[in-house]
């Protein structure tokens, strides 16, 4: 057995991998990784099988951000040319809700640009879904911003089934991609969508100089955060952001990244996020032997593959997608 699947053997007894471990994996030779990825499926496998999770984003309100996040096209420091605009509509949630379950993806997923939301930003998503819920019964996420712990007590009544607020990066290096707000600021909002009773979603940004440290401190944070779902972005730099030209990242890298994720947080929904066919290219099929999860169709401000395209992949691999009933019955399951 090589040392991979024993290590894999060991953490799914119930070891944790030390620092020195986590960080061989990032350390892997190029010549082992698909070594790694087998050992990486082993832990996959025994949790989720050959399930993949679809997740599609509404762009719900785009641009007019305070923040400046040196990785975004829509800070208030990018010159990069990006729509702007407010929330949209409860008619325009409700069209990309149906959109979604019309392709069998079983989260929806509602972005807001901003520090945080108004309340009445707040009022419109809770009116959208609570439609959502009823018409077409899909998990919804909404991401929007820091909140205030009222505003996540009616976002959990009104039927938000999972919140996202990424850490993006490790403590150490946080200040290196923005200061309008701190890391426990981000923790925080993580926490008060616990306490509602919403499912907690967080992750993070590959490629920003960040050390291969930093790396192993994300992914150990989000595990003491005991985030359910976990969004493994590869920077795509964006010209006119402060991270324009940085290009750190090669396919061999994403997958160890991938693989270090699923060996510390081996429960957990980990998903292929921005950035995959930009910097994974022809080895994203390889990502899903450590990931469970993708977004099917665009991001926020950026493309990404056909959903048809990403159908074809699951089906070459040999993969199941989740089916919007079985995410139903895990949602009553309160997995």
């Amino acid at each position: 057995m090589n040392k991979w699947s024993s290590l894999a053997e060991q953490v799914l007894l119930g070891r944790n991998l030390t620092n020195e471990e986590a960080l061989s994996i990032l350390n892997c030779p190029d010549e082992d990784v698909l070594l790694l990825m087998h050992a990486a499926f082993q832990i996959r496998k025994k949790y989720y099988g050959k399930k993949v999770k679809l997740n599609m984003i509404m762009n719900a309100k785009s641009g007019l951000c305070p923040e400046n996040c040196g990785y975004c096209s829509q800070s208030a420091v990018s010159t990069a040319p990006v729509k702007a605009y407010r929330m949209v509509n409860i008619e325009t949630l409700l069209e990309g809700a149906k959109r979604a379950h019309d392709l069998n993806i079983g989260t929806y997923c509602i972005v807001a640009s901003g520090r945080g939301p108004s309340n009445k930003e707040v009022d419109q998503v809770v009116e959208a879904v609570k439609e959502i819920k009823d018409t077409y019964g899909l998990k919804v996420c909404a991401c929007l911003g820091l909140l205030k712990p009222e505003q996540a007590v009616r976002l959990k009544e009104a039927g938000v089934d999972r919140y996202n607020h990424n850490i993006n990066t490790s403590k150490s290096n946080h200040a290196n991609i923005t200061t309008s707000h701190t890391y426990d600021d981000r923790v925080n909002t993580v926490e008060m969508a616990k306490e509602s009773g919403m499912s907690p979603c967080s992750g993070v940004i590959i490629g920003m100089k960040e050390t291969k440290q930093d790396v192993v401190d994300m992914a150990n944070s989000l595990k003491a955060l005991d985030a359910d779902s976990i969004p493994v972005n590869f920077l795509h730099a964006i010209d006119g952001t402060m991270l324009e030209g940085v290009n750190e990242l090669n396919p061999l890298y994403c997958l160890k990244v991938l693989a270090l994720f699923r060996f510390i947080n081996l429960t957990k929904e980990i998903r292929i996020s921005g950035g995959r066919e930009v910097n994974l290219r022809s080895l994203q099929p390889l990502g899903l032997y450590a990931a469970n999860s993708i977004f099917v169709g665009d991001y926020l401000t950026t493309a990404g593959q056909e959903e048809t395209e990403d159908h074809k992949m699951l089906s070459d691999l040999g993969f199941e997608v989740e089916s919007v009933q079985e995410m139903k019955d895990s949602l009553a399951a309160g997995k």
